[in-house]
Parts: structure tokens; C-alpha cells; sequence
């Protein structure tokens, strides 16, 4: 259309203006990590710890050597490539994505994960036993796996907790974002988390950055374990990766819809009911209610 050319050039010049927005993209903005490769490769983890339950072919020997070694191999092709891809997201190089220190750098990475890979399974399982035993509409383990949305958002954070203590970037908030958008479960990779956490419903549940879970602790849907306030630098910007969300141990039930803020600590044993908002530490054994 003749008559919108001069408009559309127009356009096109202020679109393609990228003065105004440039800090928002990072060094290398043509090396950036497959969201798809991603959620790739949270499938082959449900594949690999829980043989059966998300393939189409059933084997009578679900825990087959070769199919678990293949999938590991399948795992670690794609990881590999991601992690040198994350690495390239915050590179300030040259641009190539191709630096040796980087390669090897990915490769030690996945070569750490993948042996840290049983010790996920052990938690993933621990979670999933927790859920049975606090949840009586619960029929057996193989239903909570089946159905859960809980087993996928633990599956993702376990995973993406790995790849954050190993220091790759972008790659675990990916991974915990796209369980967030399936199950609007929203754990931040870098919380820590002990093992045999019941997520019960699970819809809107925020476990912030710095958070920490102990053990055997129990959720309610529209749970919030977040931040009450960020200390600023001297350009008024938030400072990153302060301690600032709760610390809750061993024990704890949280009902649903309570707001839990600040760096505080929930006692042990302690129960926080439903529609909470609580900025102070509680002892061990407390009975909060509304």
C-alpha cells in the first residue's frame, strides 16, 4: 500500500532506533538460550525419575539401564549446549560464543549436575511421599505423580537449584518460570529447600529468592514467603541477593493465602493459619491465626 509507505518508514526508523532501549539486552543478544530446549529438558527429568509416567511406550522393566542411559545422554547434549548459551547471555567477549574457557566451563557444569541427579531424585520422592501422607483425597503415589502440579513444580526448582549453585545464569530462572506458567507455582531457583515439602493445591504459592525451607514442611495454595522491604544503593536501586525472605523450619504448616514478609524465622513445629499476614518471628510451636 502505496500510501503508507512514508508512515511505515518512518516507523521502521524509530523501531530500529535502539539507543533508548539497549541496556535491556544482554552482551551477546544472537547466543541466547532456547526456552524451548529448556522445557525440553525438564520433560527428559519427569522421563528419567519417573519412568513410565510421561512416555508413551511402557516397558515391564521401567528402570531399564540402556533407556535411563540414554536419556541421560539425551539430557546432557541439550544442558550442555544451554549452559554455553547462558554462559554467552552475560559474556562481554567478542561476540563469538565459542571461547574455550566457556565450553569447558559447561561441560564441568553438566558433568557436576549429572552427578547430583540422585540426590534430586531422593528429595523429588521424599516431596512426593510428603504429599501422600497430608493429603487424604490422595489415592497413592502413582496418582500424586501422575496428577500433581506439585511433582512438576518441585521437579523444575530441584533442578534449576542444581544449575543455580553451579552459577549458570538465566538457564534456572527459565526453567522455574515455564512450572510457574503451568502451575502457577512460583519458587525462585535460588531458595533452598529441604527435602519432603507438601505442596497441597499449589495455585498462586510465591517462595521467594532467598527463602529457606527446612524439613517436612507443608504449603496451602496462595502461600506468600516473601520480601518486606530491599535495602538501596546509593542510585536508589534495590541491592541484590540480601537475605530478605522468611526462614521457616522443620515441621512448619502454612494454611492458605498467608503472607509471610521479611527475613524472619517461623519456630518449629509451628502453624501459621490461613490469611495470615505475619512480619515477625514466631517460636517453636506457635499457633498463629488470624
Amino acid at each position: 500500500m502505496k500510501e503508507l509507505e512514508g508512515t511505515i518508514n518512518d516507523i521502521v526508523a524509530r523501531l530500529t532506533d535502539e539507543t533508548p532501549v539497549k541496556d535491556f539486552y544482554p552482551a551477546q543478544p544472537t547466543r541466547l538460550p532456547s526456552v524451548q530446549a529448556v522445557r525440553d529438558i525438564a520433560e527428559l527429568g519427569l522421563q528419567l525419575f519417573f519412568p513410565g509416567f510421561y512416555t508413551e511406550h511402557r516397558s515391564d522393566n521401567l528402570f531399564n539401564a540402556f533407556n535411563t542411559g540414554s536419556l541421560l545422554f539425551r539430557l546432557s547434549d541439550l544442558l550442555k549446549e544451554q549452559c554455553l548459551l547462558s554462559l554467552c547471555f552475560v559474556c562481554t567477549s567478542d561476540g563469538s560464543g565459542k571461547c574455550l574457557e566457556c565450553e569447558e566451563r559447561a561441560l564441568a557444569i553438566v558433568q557436576d549436575f549429572l552427578n547430583a541427579l540422585p540426590q534430586v531424585r531422593r528429595l523429588l520422592y521424599s516431596d512426593i511421599r510428603a504429599i501422600y501422607d497430608g493429603d487424604p483425597a490422595a489415592v497413592s503415589y502413582a496418582e500424586i505423580i501422575y496428577c500433581y502440579p506439585a511433582v512438576r513444580a518441585m521437579l523444575h526448582f530441584r533442578m534449576a537449584h542444581e544449575l543455580f549453585l553451579l552459577g549458570i545464569p538465566i538457564l534456572p530462572r527459565l526453567m522455574t518460570e515455564l512450572a510457574h506458567q503451568s502451575t502457577g507455582i512460583d519458587i525462585h531457583p535460588g531458595a533452598v529447600i529441604g527435602e519432603a515439602l507438601a505442596i497441597d493445591h499449589g495455585t498462586g504459592i510465591v517462595i521467594g529468592e532467598t527463602c529457606v525451607i527446612g524439613d517436612h514442611v507443608k504449603l496451602y495454595q496462595g502461600v506468600t514467603l516473601g520480601a518486606r522491604s530491599f535495602s538501596l544503593d546509593e542510585h536508589g536501586l534495590p541491592v541484590k541477593g540480601v537475605p530478605r525472605h522468611p526462614i521457616v523450619e522443620d515441621g512448619v504448616v502454612i494454611y492458605a493465602n498467608a503472607t509471610v514478609l521479611g527475613r524472619i524465622t517461623i519456630g518449629k513445629n509451628s502453624t501459621i493459619g490461613g490469611n495470615v499476614w505475619l512480619t515477625q518471628s514466631v517460636p517453636e510451636g506457635s499457633i498463629i491465626k488470624a
